[in-house]
């Protein structure tokens, strides 16, 4: 018995080892994702450029719209008149000294979300900057959010002249003034085709706190923003709630019909966009602040000035919007799912149990391996912990957060065993779709 003991302690050991060592290796060498560093908003090369622009739009107000590429938002609604007071109030009021236009997509809404985007922007005095249509019926092989972005970008083309870049935003946004003025810097500063934030999400309940910054720190280590930002490397991903895009750029990937049935929908376009950067062939034009032929450059980071207000203040929300798409990221795979949740019990969960149980067996060294495995999860964790301007205490609880992930995963695969699909705004999917 004392032997089985000594050997399941050896093997404690060797697992808490490794579980280390995998931290030591995404700490140093996994694109540096835990830094949490790829910002815009306080980004040095506006600070140069703001203080011209301000200089600039005060003396020629009415000169500068030219100078500025024509913006046109897209926003897809389906019941949101809760949100838009807040959210289509701040898109209006933007300080951007270009031509900007919003086209909002009322998705066969019940609670008059329509009627209400139009009367916020009498209120403003901005009823020539907003356009309002009504969604047509969702056809087969389209998913609800992309077929109500593929109408207003449709309407969009129709303007003259035609719009330079498309913000691809969603109705639970709340845009800081300057964020659109940003968001076109960056792109023609750095020729970029796409240019997308992770919002700040909604961190306030006791459930937000523990399960929202994680589920941002997770998107970061499968996405290593710094690679995403690299044009050198494959890597590529977007943030679907705030996402600037050259015309041209989705044009040259066949538009959004070319992701209507992709669940996973925001970095399925970055892939495309980043991959087309290979076949532009076309010279550009880097002189002025014109458009020109798609880059295939893209551009991810993290904001904490423009925010989401959609409320996952329960468990139960949480775990139905992680739930609709965990399994998809794994395309589906029973091989991968295992692979995965072993994974995640390997990296999150050896540690604190190994720590755990060395101090109760009084096995010291299995107690430091599991401790010092802890440590460096925590470290990792610190810097999105921060961003959401919570205490250092919560980034403690990673072990057990990736716990409750793993276990909405596993309840991914089942939904879609059990072809129940996604569920979202009243719609329900088969499985393998969803909003």
């Amino acid at each position: 018995m004392s032997l089985a003991i000594v050997r399941m302690g050896e093997v404690g050991l060797m697992m808490a080892l490794l579980s280390t060592l995998i931290w030591a290796g995404l700490l140093a060498f996994w694109g540096q994702f835990w830094r949490c560093d790829q910002r815009l908003d306080n980004s040095s090369e506006f600070s140069v450029l703001n203080v011209e622009l301000n200089s600039k739009i005060q003396n020629l107000k009415l000169k500068t719209q030219n100078l500025f590429p024509f913006v046109c938002a897209i926003i897809p609604a389906r019941n949101e008149a809760d949100m838009l007071p807040m959210t289509l109030r701040s898109l209006l009021l933007q300080d951007y000294p270009g031509q900007f236009h919003i086209v909002l997509v009322d998705d066969q809404s019940t609670d008059g979300t329509g009627a209400i985007a139009v009367a916020i922007a009498a209120e403003l005095n901005q009823s020539d900057r907003l356009t309002v249509m009504s969604a047509k019926p969702l056809p087969a092989g389209w998913t609800g959010k992309l077929w109500a972005m593929e109408q207003g970008v449709q309407q969009a083309q129709t303007f003259d002249p035609l719009p330079d870049y498309f913000l691809l935003t969603d109705a639970d946004i709340e845009h800081d003034r300057a964020n659109l003025l940003q968001l076109v810097t960056k792109a023609q500063h750095n020729d970029l085709d796409l240019v997308s934030l992770m919002v700040l999400l909604r961190c306030q309940s006791f459930w937000e706190k523990l399960l929202i910054p994680t589920f941002v720190f997770f998107f970061q280590k499968l996405y290593p923003f710094p690679w995403v930002n690299d044009p050198n490397r494959a890597t590529a991903a977007a943030a679907g709630g705030c996402i600037l895009m050259r015309r041209q750029a989705l044009t040259g990937i066949g538009g959004l019909q070319s992701l209507r049935q992709a669940l996973i929908d925001d970095c399925s376009l970055a892939q495309q966009v980043k991959g087309q950067g290979t076949r532009a062939a076309k010279e550009r034009d880097r002189s002025s602040f014109s458009t020109s032929a798609p880059s295939g450059k893209i551009w991810l980071g993290l904001t904490q000035s423009t925010r989401s207000l959609r409320p996952y203040d329960t468990l139960a929300t949480i775990w139905d919007m992680v739930a609709r798409t965990a399994y998809t990221q794994l395309g589906y795979s029973p091989l991968l799912l295992v692979g995965t949740v072993f994974g995640m019990m390997l990296v999150y969960l050896v540690s604190p149990i190994a720590a755990f149980s060395g101090a109760l067996t009084q096995n010291w060294m299995l107690s430091a391996a599991g401790l010092l495995g802890w440590v460096l999860m925590t470290i990792a964790y610190l810097p999105t912990v921060r961003l959401y301007q919570l205490s250092p205490v919560w980034a403690i609880c990673l072990p057990a957060i990736a716990l409750l992930y793993n276990l909405m995963t596993i309840d991914s695969a089942i939904r879609h065993w059990r072809g129940q699909g996604g569920a979202w705004k009243g719609r329900t999917y088969p499985a393998g779709e969803s909003d």
